[in-house]
């Protein structure tokens, strides 16, 4: 199997490792703060709904345009102004799981070589396409963490 076609699989694996961390909670349960100071699971699903199609673009940037501007974004301005407590769950899923299927039919059409393209973050510097996608596989796994935390906090562990 090729590097590509692995890391794919893997940026894959991200929606249904989230589906799976929040399966049975209630609304109540979903805006619960359990964590002082910390996100409810809702708003950790909606920054990663937010966040997905951003980094989706990124990619797209680098595979579409040579050694394209990528601009960063301020995940805790987005939380504050972008109303995550009133957003339903099934749809931020679905947004999530949209962005990937659709990033990964376009990835798989590429060849091998294209993970070497580079965009320039403006404050991480360069940044390989493959990077940029372990990166986003990355993403949801930090945050099912934190959802398995509040979990284990509301008794449903």
């Amino acid at each position: 199997m090729s590097a590509l076609k692995t890391l794919v699989d893997q940026y894959l694996e991200g929606p249904k490792q989230l589906r799976q961390a929040v399966a049975g909670m209630s609304p109540k349960q979903a805006v619960a703060r359990p964590i002082a100071g910390k996100w409810s699971t809702l708003e950790v699903v909606a920054h990663l709904a937010d966040f997905d199609p951003i980094l989706a673009d990124r990619m797209k940037r680098v595979i579409a345009e040579d050694s394209p501007a990528l601009v960063g974004a301020d995940e805790n301005r987005f939380a504050a102004v972008l109303g995550y407590q009133d957003r339903e769950l099934g749809e931020e899923l679905a947004i999530i799981e949209l962005t990937r299927s659709q990033l990964a039919r376009i990835l798989l059409k590429l060849p091998e070589s294209a993970l070497q393209r580079v965009g320039r973050h403006n404050e991480r510097g360069p940044l390989t396409l493959e990077q940029l996608l372990k990166s986003a596989t990355n993403h949801i796994p930090h945050h099912v963490k934190f959802i398995l935390e509040k979990r284990k906090a509301l008794g449903l562990a």
